[in-house]
């Protein structure tokens, strides 16, 4: 059985507009990732992709894409990907992100998010490396994440 939020994603996509609203109903969720207008491009177990636009409201004093905002989008596309890859009884959250910044980033932005192992049912809690990596519109990646999730069981009773 599908996470309800990968049942969501597919779901939305066959309507008209449906990764502007899927990314809208994520960010009335989880408001603070609205600051960022993300656009959540691709989602299925094991991998998140996700793009924010070059704006304002996401650049620095120097009128590239602010740090922050590629460690939003990082943060977003892997928690999206975790819940949309979760087996039943299991829950996450994360724990550290260790950041890279490798080139300006200018332009659209482009994350793709996916586990460093499998994500697995399990008796007690595990850490998960999530990596992420942020890429301009030339391919260029600009920005790298390992976001380390804490998955453990859903506690009963």
């Amino acid at each position: 059985m599908a996470a309800p939020l990968l049942t969501l994603y597919h779901r939305m996509q066959r309507w008209p507009a449906g990764q502007w609203l899927f990314s809208r109903a994520v960010c009335f969720k989880a408001p603070y990732f609205a600051s960022i207008a993300p656009r959540i491009t691709r989602l299925e177990p094991g991998r998140c992709e996700g793009r924010i636009a070059h704006r304002r409201k996401v650049t620095n004093h120097i009128g590239t894409v602010h740090a922050i905002a590629l460690c939003n989008l990082a943060e977003l596309t892997a928690g999206l990907m975790v819940d949309a890859s979760l087996p039943r009884g299991m829950r996450w959250i994360p724990k550290g992100m260790e950041v890279k910044y490798l080139a300006k980033a200018v332009g659209t932005q482009h994350a793709v998010a996916v586990p460093e192992i499998p994500i697995v049912s399990a008796e007690a809690g595990y850490g998960l490396p999530v990596k992420v990596v942020v890429s301009d519109d030339g391919g260029t990646a600009v920005f790298e994440a390992k976001i380390e999730m804490w998955v453990s069981p859903v506690k009963r009773g």
